[in-house]
């Protein structure tokens, strides 16, 4: 803070520079990512210690070069989250992120170690991997909001992804604008001389970031296309992905027509198979001094309402006087808004405050929204049990202005699909207009204890292995090897009037869109016990290779971006492409390991 200029002798330039720096730092993001900050200190420190046009601070010596672009060859488990730390301090955008990749360093620490302790981590690659999220650009607003009770669901997931690339040995090059997209992929000159030129080997984008980057880069994807990887919170069907398609069928969107490989979406939970579930990592806070504080923390005889925005409550209150007939109601609400008198307000508060009233309630009261967030899995892993409201009827881009723009018919069954598929006694499900069934479900609660509870997947170790296996066997570029491998598959004939996700699930399987290639021709059937006396070639349909028994006809699929594991027909019968899943990790097979 308090720099006094050393003896120039030697450096004639240095002052020079100096002043130029005050001027011009903020003009290219590499001096923020090398710590300067505007003042004399910060920009003495980086003309010294990065470039060489000052004489070193007293005290201070030339740290060793930084790993994060040298580093190549093999990509060994790292012992610390440190060295992320240049890409993401002095700037706004990951100031979210980068609070919550350190929060966790000690859990993901752990949860590298125990992974390496049961699986060959070596003999991998380290990738050059650009990470590109749209959403955190000052211009989008999602990354400032944070703090002030705005949607946290992406935020979670980049910054989990985040720390899973680097903690696996791979070189992470972060991008907060369209500026230092340009400048990493050596389309616009640096004035610092540490920039480095990335070829990347993965791009990870969200749908914001991709359209940002085709505007600015017209060929970014005849160049990259097979190495982009999309974060989709709710996920992109194949029909509205396909342009042509989703044109003629009116199906167009803000957020589709991009014709990717329907798997090259990421999705933040398992909701339809023709994506690739990516997740995030329920933070468990149960590390060291936070694990001892909550621990001793009582439960009592309270609830806690999920709901950060006065808008969640609106229309709520005769089911909220239900619940607090019998359970003391909390919030964590903006103190301006206008809730119910009865319940205890604690204002828009930090995560651990979060977690220390999650374990000091019995219940967490779903309201019907926001959908599909990380909070009720935060609940759960903290022994608060979910009150998950049903969605009558079921919300989807038909029916919903919420839903409108997103490019799937996917219905949302509930204010929380996967936990809805836990079960009691974690999450109960109640329908907010009936007060009978409300309070069905509230004295139920009442009388029940559970355990702290995360499905391995939504642990760091679970997205950690996920993660791994996804990078070095996920590959959408020509003649690449197939995954999962052919020995997983298991073909399902689906009922008339049923899809192939629908139809696997009833074998306790999971539709594996990367098989129907292979089920697609007549050979192949013919070794499923399906005689194919005529065959027809389509791309007319979302339901191929699919048959109709009473001729004995088959027809297949033309147009590969027109597979689907969701839709389903009422004449033809779906030859379904299925594989087992191990539990608590849907998407990895048993041998995918």
């Amino acid at each position: 803070k308090n720099c006094s200029l050393p003896p120039m002798d030697g450096y004639p330039e240095c002052q020079k520079k100096i002043q130029w720096m005050k001027e011009m730092w903020t003009f290219d993001p590499c001096y923020r990512n090398n710590g300067v900050n505007g003042s004399v200190c910060s920009i003495l420190i980086y003309l010294s210690e990065v470039e060489n046009w000052c004489p070193l601070l007293p005290g201070r010596v030339i740290p060793m070069a930084s790993t994060q672009h040298t580093e190549t060859g093999q990509a060994v488990i790292r012992e610390s989250l440190q060295g992320l730390s240049p890409e993401l301090l002095n700037r706004n955008q990951y100031k979210w992120i980068h609070q919550r990749i350190l929060s966790m360093e000690d859990i993901w620490l752990k949860a590298g170690r125990s992974l390496s302790a049961q699986y060959n981590l070596k003999d991998r690659k380290a990738k050059r991997i650009l990470v590109h999220p749209g959403a955190v650009l000052n211009e989008v607003g999602i990354a400032t909001a944070a703090f002030s009770g705005g949607p946290l669901g992406e935020l979670v997931q980049w910054s989990d992804l985040i720390s899973a690339l680097h903690l696996l040995g791979h070189q992470v090059h972060l991008s907060a604008s369209l500026n230092d997209l340009l400048i990493l992929l050596g389309m616009k000159k640096s004035s610092c001389p540490t920039i480095s030129v990335v070829e990347p080997d993965l791009i990870y984008t969200d749908i914001l970031g991709l359209n940002q980057m085709q505007k600015a880069i017209p060929h970014i994807r005849s160049k990259y296309q097979c190495k982009i990887r999309v974060l989709d919170s709710f996920g992109t069907e194949p029909d509205f992905n396909h342009k042509a398609w989703a044109e003629v069928h009116n199906l167009s969107s803000s957020y589709g027509s991009l014709n990717l490989i329907p798997m090259q979406f990421y999705t933040m939970f398992p909701h339809t198979p023709d994506n690739t579930f990516l997740g995030f990592v329920v933070q468990p806070h149960w590390g060291d001094e936070e694990s001892k504080r909550l621990k001793s923390i009582k439960r009592k005889k309270q609830a806690l309402v999920y709901g950060k925005r006065a808008s969640f409550w609106e229309g709520k209150t005769a089911y909220l006087d239900t619940i607090h007939k019998y359970l003391d109601l909390h919030g964590t609400v903006d103190k301006s808004a206008s809730i119910p008198a009865y319940v205890t307000n604690h204002g828009i508060v930090k995560g651990a405050e979060v977690h220390a009233l999650l374990r000091e309630s019995k219940v967490f009261v779903g309201l019907s929204f926001p959908y599909e967030g990380p909070a009720p899995l935060e609940a759960l892993a903290n022994g608060c049990i979910f009150l998950n409201p049903r969605l009558k009827p079921p919300q989807s881009s038909l029916n919903s202005e919420f839903f409108k723009e997103k490019p799937n018919i996917r219905e949302v069954t509930s204010q929380h699909p996967y936990a809805e598929a836990i079960g009691e006694p974690y999450v109960w499900m109640v329908d907010m207009d009936n007060l009978t069934d409300v309070e069905r479900a509230v004295r139920g609660i009442i009388n029940q204890t559970i355990e702290p509870y995360v499905p391995y997947e939504f642990t760091c170790e679970g997205m950690l292995q996920r993660v791994n296996i996804l990078i070095e066997k996920q590959d959408f570029c020509p003649n690449a090897t197939r995954w999962p491998p052919l020995s997983a598959l298991q073909v399902v004939r689906a009922d008339r009037n049923a899809s192939c996700k629908s139809a696997c699930q009833k074998q306790g399987l999971i539709c594996e869109p990367t098989f129907f290639p292979h089920l697609n021709n007549a050979q192949s059937l013919a070794g499923y016990g399906i005689d194919c006396q005529s065959t027809e070639r389509s791309d007319d349909h979302l339901v191929l290779p699919a048959y109709d028994s009473s001729i004995q006809h088959c027809l297949f699929q033309s147009d590969p971006l027109l597979f689907s594991c969701v839709r389903s027909h009422p004449s033809w019968t779906r030859v379904c492409p299925c594989r087992d899943y191990i539990k608590d990790q849907i998407a990895l097979c048993k041998t995918c390991l």
